[in-house]
């Protein structure tokens, strides 16, 4: 296959979730309608995953879209976003959502739960970062109106 002709499927997903993450999202999104993940980028609440509801956190125009977790129908997938400059850092890793007991982010919808999303991740092979060079992810701006 020619490396102009790379198509959907092969492209490694930049994001996936384990089956608890999973299972909290469906709860979650039961309780509060469609969400949304960012993946914070520093400050008060170091860099972790937080889950609002969709709507309710303001995607930048540099904001990466690193994929969307699929869950059971007919709930909507979940996007999954992170700062431009952040992605630059991580572009070579597939985020692992995944979810530890514990207090997370008092904003992040998960906190009441006693538990908190955890972003994990894995290197991407080296065929793997040459597959998502040709498949450069969407940004905010490509949703703006």
């Amino acid at each position: 296959m020619s490396e102009q002709n790379v198509s959907q499927q092969d492209v490694p997903d930049r994001v996936t979730a384990t089956d608890s993450a999973v299972q909290l999202l469906t709860k979650l999104s039961e309780l509060h309608g469609g969400l949304m993940i960012h993946q914070s980028g520093g400050c008060c609440d170091g860099s972790a995953p937080m889950c609002y509801p969709v709507g309710e956190y303001r995607i930048g125009q540099r904001d990466v879209l690193v994929g969307e977790i699929g869950l059971p129908e007919p709930i909507p997938a979940v996007r999954v976003w992170i700062n431009g400059d952040q992605f630059e850092l991580w572009k070579h890793t597939q985020l692992i959502l995944d979810v530890v007991k514990g207090r997370g982010a008092g904003f992040s919808l998960e906190a009441p739960e006693g538990v908190r999303f955890l972003s994990r991740s894995r290197a991407f092979s080296e065929q793997e970062n040459d597959q998502l060079a040709q498949s450069p992810p969407k940004v905010g701006a490509d949703f703006s109106g």
